[in-house]
Parts: structure tokens; C-alpha cells; sequence
């Protein structure tokens, strides 16, 4: 009997544990989130979406502390330059704005760049299940996320995806 019982909690639980489809659109919370620019102004995710309507968005999670992220910028950058039509959107995860702007001089990385001053605690974090970065995400250009989760440059889902 208690053989039955482990086995019918076993399978209850798989069943549970079946993977749900990664989202193809950020969540009302997520697109409320608020990240900062350069300058310093405040704009939520649906603002920063909105400005690159139309076109495919490769995002890049990263931080100027982040060794993966930073091993991974010479197969970025090549990249960027096999597809230039694409905008590189970067948002940090660095712990301040002094280091975030620091990183993107010393690295000289071109792109459109946010700093989340709520970094892993926020809206945007939770909704795409952060749990490591470097974390690259493709928005197309209908806005629909066709990449949710990529954790190296090299992998062959974003090449296939900005196709």
C-alpha cells in the first residue's frame, strides 16, 4: 500500500511539474516595470518596447560585473555587425549607475542602454524567471518575444531567431 501511495504522489507530482510554453508576451507587471536611462530619466519597459516598434530586438541582460556576460561581448559584437538591423537593447544589472556607465566605457559596448535600479528584485526579473545572467530574449518585430531564455551568445536559437 505505501508503495502505491509513493508511486501516485510521484506521478501527481510529474504530471505537476509539466513545462508550460515559455510567454510570447511580457506581462501587464513586467511592461510596468522601470529601468533608467543614460540621462538619468525613468521610463517603463512598454516605453522602451514601444520606441523600437517595428523592428527585432535582441535584449542582453547583463552587468559590467558579470565575467559570462563579459567573455561573451566578442561573439556580441560580431554579432551585431553580421546583423546590423537589430536593436541591441541592454539592461544592467550592475548594483549602480556609476559601474553600469563605467562597464559600458570600458567594454565599449554600442547599443540602446538601461540600468534596473530594482535589478533582481523587480517586475521584469520575475516575469522572465532570472536566474543567471548573461540572459538574451528576442522580441520581434510585431513585439512578441520569439527567444524567452538564451544564456550564451553562441546560442544557435538567437541566430535562428534574428533570421
Amino acid at each position: 500500500m505505501k508503495q502505491l501511495l509513493i508511486i501516485f504522489c510521484l506521478g501527481i507530482f510529474f504530471i505537476n511539474c509539466e513545462a508550460q510554453p515559455d510567454p510570447t508576451n511580457f506581462s501587464n507587471e513586467a511592461l510596468k516595470d522601470t529601468f533608467i536611462t543614460i540621462e538619468g530619466k525613468s521610463l517603463t519597459l512598454e516605453s522602451i518596447l514601444n520606441t523600437y516598434k517595428g523592428q527585432t530586438i535582441l535584449i542582453d541582460v547583463w552587468a559590467s560585473w558579470c565575467r559570462d556576460c563579459i567573455v561573451g561581448l566578442p561573439d556580441l559584437k560580431a554579432l551585431q555587425k553580421e546583423h546590423s538591423d537589430v536593436v541591441y537593447l541592454f539592461l544592467s544589472m550592475d548594483k549602480t549607475q556609476k559601474s553600469w556607465k563605467n562597464g559600458i566605457d570600458k567594454y565599449k559596448i554600442d547599443g540602446a542602454h538601461y540600468f534596473m535600479p530594482s535589478g533582481w528584485d523587480s517586475a521584469f526579473s520575475e516575469f522572465v524567471d532570472l536566474d543567471w545572467i548573461p540572459r538574451y530574449m528576442i522580441i520581434d518585430k510585431d513585439g512578441h518575444i520569439k527567444l524567452f531564455r538564451a544564456v550564451k551568445i553562441s546560442d544557435p536559437k538567437i541566430k535562428e531567431h534574428l533570421k
